[in-house]
């Protein structure tokens, strides 16, 4: 398993899946469908693509403070990503998580990276997420 960086973890904890990686910021209110955990925004640059198992990378989050009701909602419903990497704090998405974990013992977390460290991911890469912030892919 190769190290590739070791990032701030907003919410802490583990998570392996493929890279969906994001150039434009995103509100999960009325950009994301919460029934199927695609993307909706029509302007997003993953338009149509699905958050399911994926590590979504996004530069920052943006809009409406009932993106965490939205981030709640598709964990309840089991259409949430394993995980969330941002270049930015992301206080909205990171109630939600916590929610998540009080409310139904889910774990989703949510890792800052640096802008060269956010940078350097790749599009459909497994990566895994630990504890630490740790990123790691575990196929190298």
């Amino acid at each position: 398993m190769v190290t590739f960086a070791v990032g701030h973890p907003i919410v802490p904890g583990e998570a392996r899946g493929s890279v969906l990686l994001s150039e434009n910021s995103l509100s999960l209110w009325g950009g994301i469908e919460p029934k199927t955990g695609q993307i909706i925004d029509h302007r997003h640059d993953r338009y149509g693509e699905f958050l399911v198992d994926r590590i979504f990378a996004l530069p920052a989050e943006k809009g409406s403070s009932t993106g965490s009701a939205v981030l709640l909602e598709l964990i309840r419903v089991g259409k949430a990503p394993a995980a969330i990497i941002t270049r930015h704090l992301a206080p909205i998405l990171a109630l939600g998580s916590i929610i998540a974990r009080e409310l139904y013992d889910v774990e989703l977390p949510i890792l800052l990276l640096s802008e060269s460290e956010y940078g350097a991911l790749s599009d459909g890469e497994t990566v895994q997420i630990d504890y630490d912030g740790t990123v790691s892919f575990p196929d190298k």
